[in-house]
């Protein structure tokens, strides 16, 4: 018999706001910028915030245009933009409590959004200054750019090409040559069969095989030996056929890569005696002699993948102490239109109008922006705090953390410092790390103390370096030797970190 009842639950929700304010925490800083440029394209309510030196450069032309002459007047900084009541009294308490249920974060004295008098909303976002943090200013003109952090090293096929200006060729080896170089792959090799080639990009320029061959010729000839070698063993034999022929056991050298190559990766030694016809001494050293070419030119220059880090906070040792800084160059730079907000105000239009709801984005975008800033100095701060021998001893310093470690020092969720950890990234005096980077796991030691996977990692490379190059360290031998110094990993675990830090093994890093 159908009945009518009434059942109470509780149940958690979150509001648009509160979705936007997760979402933007986890995207990287280039993901941000985009994201803060889409809704400034979109949302008339919202308007771009020059920097100073922009503002200061127009005031500066203003002024000689009107002939004041070499004294400059002061330029005023631009007054922050608060809309009135009227703004407020456009929207309707509909709007005002799809907003109530998200709880409103905290602020220190002076660092509030929103003025105390409840006469409106203070729409322009706060400088980093308002982040309790010292500005960072790379450049003369005070502003740091993305760019000033980008390291842009010159790629393999822009080497070849400015070799390639150098060289006195005609127009169709030129031609071939270029062909053959826009080819290459990033290790510098070239894959592609020459026919296969030359009946697809140089079917268009008339260049046939025979041509596209002689620029292959020459751009094995432009710069480091090696590059455009169509396999491994054209590749060593590029090298060695570089070097001075009276270096010792180049001919020999140069059968072992030629004829035998397979063999020597399976280090079938006593079968490459026999067939070479040389003694054991004279076959070791020619080995040697391989061992020491490079099977990857092209890893000299710079990869070509077009992306870039731009940290999202600044590490600075001043005074004897370490200052964590929200990069500028990341600042989100976005206020409240105040004419267009004034004139939203004065319209007749409901608080359920697209209009309304642009606005209210608008808010919830530079209140959330602002958010997101601090909580990502906040962390950084704890991480520095809580690292600060890794600054000044390196990896080899850093200590066992936990995500959750931090969450409790802050009184954050665990999942909230997963946000603003995740492609995030920190500028410091000893390079640019990833935020994850200064959360390594823990290892005990034989004492009982603990240490880090990534101190345990920077002993290993410390140990080879250091290491005989005549007699090197197996993993067996780094593991006896963790174990005297109080760490206590099993083989396969050096094996492992060895091999995430590309450190190849005792037998290929032996030199005779």
């Amino acid at each position: 018999m159908p009945s009518i009842a009434l059942h109470a639950r509780q149940h958690l929700a979150l509001t648009p706001r509160l979705q936007q304010a997760v979402r933007l925490l986890q995207l990287s800083s280039l993901e941000f910028q985009q994201e803060l440029r889409e809704a400034l394209d979109t949302n008339p309510f919202l308007e771009y915030v020059p920097p100073a030196s922009e503002t200061g450069e127009a005031a500066e032309a203003a002024d000689g245009a009107a002939g004041i002459g070499s004294a400059a007047a002061p330029v005023a900084e631009a007054p922050a933009i608060a809309t009135d009541g009227a703004v407020e009294s456009g929207l309707d308490a509909g709007m005002a409590q799809d907003a109530a249920p998200y709880s409103e974060p905290s602020y220190g004295e002076g660092e509030s959004a929103y003025s105390d008098d409840g006469s409106g909303y203070t729409a322009e976002l706060p400088s980093p200054g308002g982040l309790r943090t010292s500005s960072y200013r790379g450049g003369e003109d005070g502003e740091s750019e993305a760019s000033d952090w980008v390291r842009v090293p010159i790629s393999l096929r822009e080497q070849l090409h400015d070799a390639l200006r150098l060289s006195p060729l005609d127009d169709l080896d030129r031609a071939a040559t270029q062909v053959v170089i826009e080819a290459l792959d990033e290790d510098g090799y070239l894959r592609q069969d020459l026919a296969d080639l030359a009946d697809g990009e140089g079917a268009d320029d008339g260049l046939d095989e025979d041509r596209l061959r002689v620029g292959l010729r020459v751009v094995q000839t432009l710069d480091r030996p090696g590059i455009g070698a169509r396999s491994l063993s054209e590749c060593l034999a590029l090298q060695l056929d570089a070097m001075p022929h009276d270096t010792p056991h180049r001919e020999l050298a140069m059968q072992i890569v030629t004829q035998h190559l397979e063999r020597l990766a399976r280090r079938e030694h006593g079968e490459l005696q026999r067939q070479l016809g040389c003694d054991a001494a004279s076959l070791q050293a020619a080995i040697a002699l391989v061992r020491r070419l490079d099977p990857k030119p092209g890893n000299h220059y710079g990869r070509a993948d077009g992306g870039y880090v731009v940290p999202d906070v600044i590490v600075r040792q001043v005074r004897g102490k370490w200052v964590v800084s929200v990069n500028p160059a990341i600042e989100p730079r976005a206020r409240i239109h105040k004419l267009y907000a004034e004139m939203f105000a004065r319209s007749d239009q409901t608080s359920r109008s697209p209009l309304a709801q642009q606005l209210q984005e608008a808010r919830w975008l530079i209140r959330n922006a602002h958010k997101r800033c601090e909580t990502i100095l906040r962390v950084g701060e704890c991480i520095v705090a809580r690292q600060k021998a890794f600054f000044q001893y390196g990896e080899i310093a850093l200590r066992p953390m936990l995500l959750r470690d931090v969450a409790d020092e802050l009184g954050l969720h665990e999942s909230t410092v997963s946000r603003a950890t995740g492609n995030k990234y920190m500028a410091t005096p000893r390079g640019i790390f990833e935020f994850k980077r200064f959360f390594p796991r823990e290892l005990e030691t034989r004492t009982g103390g603990t240490c880090s996977a990534a101190a345990v990692r920077a002993l290993i490379k410390e140990m080879i370096d250091a290491e005989d190059p005549r007699d090197p360290l197996s993993d067996v031998n780094l593991t006896q030797e963790l174990e005297k110094q109080g760490v206590q990993v099993a083989r396969r675990t050096v094996t492992k970190y060895r091999q995430m830090m590309k450190l190849p093994a005792a037998e290929m890093r032996r030199q005779i």
